[in-house]
């Protein structure tokens, strides 16, 4: 049997063959080219204008280092009170240089300073009350029981006499407090104001509004004051270290001073009497500047009129 013929396969080149398509090598894509830049055409330069600082007014803000602030001005010209200007300057009544100032603002000192008419109106409104002060009373907070005077300002002990003309209102004691003291020992004027501008010209060591007072007194040594006594008690005294003020000290009979002052210190003519061998058996307070006690009954009270002035 004859042998048949083996066939051989023989593989076709891709590139030889004319059928199949060429495979292509995996390969990552390529980016999308990106955009070209556009290049940004510089700004013009504008100059930089130069503003002068003032030396009347601060920017609003901004830290202050020289000048005074302005509602301690305001304090120091008689114009309101600190707090009072502290609130005229939070609600903008208080310009310099035609704009409103802020707390804590600091000006010239010798700034011109413009106070609006709202604010004049307000501190218009703001009363003082002068009351006789019984014994017993003491003129600020409550202190070992007594009780403070402030508590007989009340339409009850208004004195009849009063004629200022200013309808009573419960509003009347709010900030009210008193301008000075009396001890719980003396009677007579105590002033209890609203109006800080009241309460700064008769408080404090550079007060100079007189006070003048009848002292009722007794020896606790023999035989008559001497004179050397009475210039002592008229200068050259000093407590606790400070020299007092010249004071004004007369006989108005024998057993009454009459004494003017120009300062307040604790307890001062109890203390200026014991010095020089005289025992205080009474003290009322009968003028403060030019407003006088008068007539006004003890325990009973009245306004201020607009006519008087301390």
């Amino acid at each position: 049997m004859a042998e048949r013929p083996k066939l051989t396969i023989k593989s076709r080149s891709p590139e030889r063959d004319p059928h199949r398509k060429p495979v292509r090598a995996l390969t990552a894509p390529r980016p999308a080219p990106s955009p070209p830049r556009l290049r940004e055409a510089p700004l013009p330069q504008r100059p930089l204008a130069f503003v002068p600082s003032s030396p009347s007014i601060a920017t609003p803000g901004a830290p202050a280092t020289e000048g005074v602030r302005v509602s301690k001005l305001v304090t120091e010209r008689g114009l309101a009170s600190r707090r009072e200007a502290d609130e005229w300057i939070e609600a903008g009544y208080v310009r310099v240089g035609g704009r409103a100032v802020v707390l804590g603002q600091r000006v010239a000192p010798d700034a011109l300073i413009d106070i609006d008419a709202r604010a004049r109106a307000t501190q218009a409104r703001l009363v003082t009350v002068l009351l006789h002060k019984p014994v017993g009373f003491v003129s600020g907070q409550p202190e070992d029981g007594h009780e403070p005077a402030v508590l007989l300002i009340k339409p009850a002990h208004r004195w009849p006499g009063d004629n200022s003309r200013i309808d009573y209102h419960p509003s009347h004691l709010r900030h009210l407090a008193p301008a000075g003291r009396l001890d719980i020992d003396s009677t007579g004027l105590l002033v209890f104001t609203q109006d800080g501008r009241i309460a700064k010209l008769l408080v404090g060591d550079q007060t100079r509004a007189e006070k003048e007072y009848l002292v009722r007194v007794r020896p606790t040594r023999p035989g008559p004051l001497p004179e050397e006594s009475m210039a002592l008690l008229r200068h050259g005294m000093e407590l606790d270290g400070v020299a007092l003020r010249p004071a004004r000290v007369s006989w108005q009979n024998e057993e009454q001073l009459r004494i003017v002052l120009r300062e307040g210190r604790k307890r001062q003519i109890r203390r200026m009497c014991e010095r020089v061998g005289l025992e205080v058996l009474g003290l009322k307070r009968v003028r403060i500047g030019s407003v006088a006690l008068g007539p006004l009954p003890a325990g009973q009270w009245r306004y201020l009129r607009d006519d008087e002035r301390f």
